[in-house]
């Protein structure tokens, strides 16, 4: 199984020209991925720079034929013309999707800085080794408030799968709401997370977990424990610093499975480097 999450930047790239047909070209170029997960994914929004208002999902769709795309948008606001303009996170995979989960994260008043509604898109899949929880997000940037709060917020997003994996609820009859779904504890949680691997927040993510919780892992640091995270920020934006921001947390049964981690330093079709997980079947 192989997985790519990626913060596409509205689809633009740094030429600037915004191409959703170019982000499904490069990825699928990466790997033949059975997960793609997307942050910055808009639907109508002009004032995007690049940007004709395009519907960008619709567009990744059209490009990655045989893949399932759920969104889940953190913004969705009027656009003052009957129409509704949405910025958030996709997950396209081929692996039969059991049930999808979009959960608004904390936006706590901070009033000295910009900021937007952030959420977590979790799609529970069918992968090789079994049901999966594979959720992604992208965390406020410039408030470390807010950031704290949404981290706190995935943690206990988590302890409340793995609530649900140790006690299933009870089921209703098939095809009524009360039908219950597997939702498994095992999980992979990335994405843009807009902090450093030496930031508060990059430990509470590994910290000692929640009881009942199973613990989360870094898994660039469990694939290769004596190197630094590489940059998936500022390699070709030479405005800004080269650090890391985008990761992959795992639970240990994932990382046990893992084969490579790795973050492809060519690639310009966006402001920041995609990050790939392999996994043993």
């Amino acid at each position: 199984m192989i997985l790519i999450t990626w913060n596409v930047q509205w689809c633009r790239g740094m030429d600037n020209v915004v191409d959703p047909a170019r982000i499904a070209r490069v990825a699928r170029n990466l790997a033949d991925f059975d997960v793609l997960c997307l942050q910055e994914v808009a639907i109508n929004f002009p004032g995007l720079p690049g940007s004709s208002g395009e519907d960008q999902v619709s567009a990744l769709a059209a490009a990655l034929p045989g893949y399932t795309a759920v969104y889940g948008p953190a913004t969705d606001t009027d656009d003052g013309k009957g129409r509704r303009s949405q910025f958030g996170n996709t997950i396209f995979t081929r692996l039969p999707v059991i049930q999808v989960y979009r959960h608004l994260l904390p936006w706590p008043a901070d009033a000295s800085v910009l900021s937007m509604q952030r959420m977590a898109l979790e799609a529970v899949v069918l992968a090789p080794s079994g049901p999966m929880r594979v959720v992604t997000t992208h965390l406020e940037f410039y408030s470390a408030t807010q950031r704290m709060a949404q981290v706190e917020a995935l943690r206990r997003i988590h302890t409340e799968a793995c609530g649900h994996a140790r006690a299933p609820r009870v089921s209703g009859k098939p095809g009524e709401p009360f039908q219950a779904f597997v939702r498994p504890a095992t999980a992979i949680i990335c994405g843009d997370f807009n902090f450093k691997p030496q930031d508060l927040e990059h430990g509470r993510m590994i910290a000692a977990p929640d009881p009942g919780a199973q613990r989360l892992f870094d898994a660039w640091m469990a694939v290769h424990p004596n190197e630094p995270h590489p940059p998936t920020m500022g390699v070709f934006e030479k405005t800004w610093p080269l650090y890391c921001c985008d990761f992959a947390f795992a639970t240990d049964d994932v990382i046990a499975n893992l084969r490579t981690v790795s973050v492809d330093a060519t690639v310009d079709a966006s402001d920041h480097q995609p990050l790939m997980l392999e996994l043993a079947d």
